[in-house]
């Protein structure tokens, strides 16, 4: 059996389609897969298993790239083919059954609207694709018997942003009884990324960098080992909830109705103001310290706590 997936171009929405695609897995377990997503996107599926190849849909003016992956697609039959990008790529190629998500915007958590394609209910929560290797490569980086509290202090837009002294202050008061505490900054690759993590690198120099350093496999695997990770709405944050480390994400401007972590140790705070419009600078320390601490107390232990 031939399934080909279709799944989004940004990090967040790619994580978050892991969990279709894993009831994909265990439905059938013998087929074969092809993935069809953007260039950022790609590494999230390096490691799944039974994964044929994966095609990069890179946009292009006009909608060209749904030319440009029909020819890559059309010499091959498929069972069946999911499309959440609700492109109607489907009907153009040789296919038994397809399943498309319609697009737009629309109320209620985009997991849900994946689910949905297969009318899957609950929907499947997202998983992390990695290894023994990338465990490893993480385990390399990471002080053994220590408390690890991951900060993802950046994200794909500057508003999305939580103020770097806030990241600051938040850090150093929750760890305030924690001595085998250690910070772990994460962000993804490129000059932006660096400069929006280099003030929390400044100010806590016991750091340990992961911005842009690992491949996204060993970054995951670097998540799986946080005893916390805080983080604006952002792709790591998804995954880092992906990979079964309590979540607490930062949301000011945009949904957490839609957008939320999801995971099995997972929690929100918003800032004050109307919702999917406040600025990140009215979310309060105090506000992700409470919520923070709430995680904490119900998420299994881990590291020097353990």
């Amino acid at each position: 059996m031939r399934i080909l997936f279709i799944t989004a171009t940004r990090l967040g929405d790619t994580v978050l389609s892991t969990g279709l695609l894993r009831h994909l897995l265990d439905r059938y377990p013998t087929a074969r897969f092809t993935i069809a997503c953007g260039p950022v996107a790609a590494d999230v599926f390096a490691r799944m298993p039974r994964r044929d190849r994966t095609v990069i849909v890179t946009k292009r003016r006009f909608d060209a790239h749904w030319l440009k992956l029909w020819a890559d697609l059309v010499a091959t039959q498929f069972d069946l083919v999911i499309d959440l990008r609700g492109s109607g790529l489907s009907f153009f190629l040789r296919a038994g059954k397809r399943a498309i998500m319609r697009g737009g915007r629309r109320p209620g958590h985009r997991l849900t609207h994946i689910a949905g394609v297969l009318n899957l209910v609950p929907a499947p929560q997202p998983v992390a694709f990695f290894d023994a290797a990338d465990l490893a490569v993480a385990d390399a980086i990471l002080p053994a018997g220590k408390i690890l509290i991951g900060l993802g202090a950046t994200a794909n837009w500057p508003d999305k942003i939580w103020p770097a002294e806030n990241f600051v202050a938040f850090y150093q008061e929750l760890t305030r009884d924690m001595p085998d505490a250690v910070p772990v900054v994460f962000g993804g690759p490129g000059e932006y990324e660096a400069q929006a993590a280099a003030p929390v690198l400044a100010a806590l120099p016991n750091a340990i960098n992961c911005v842009g350093r690992l491949p996204l496999p060993a970054v995951a695997a670097a998540l799986s080992r946080l005893r916390l990770f805080v983080g604006n709405d952002s792709g790591l944050m998804h995954l880092a909830a992906s990979a079964a480390a309590p979540t607490l994400g930062l949301f000011g401007p945009t949904s957490a109705e839609e957008y939320a972590p999801s995971g099995p140790y997972v929690a929100h705070v918003v800032a004050d103001g109307v919702a999917g419009q406040a600025p990140m600078r009215d979310l309060s320390v105090d506000k992700v310290l409470i919520a923070a601490k709430d995680l904490l107390a119900r998420a299994p232990l881990r590291g020097a706590a353990v």
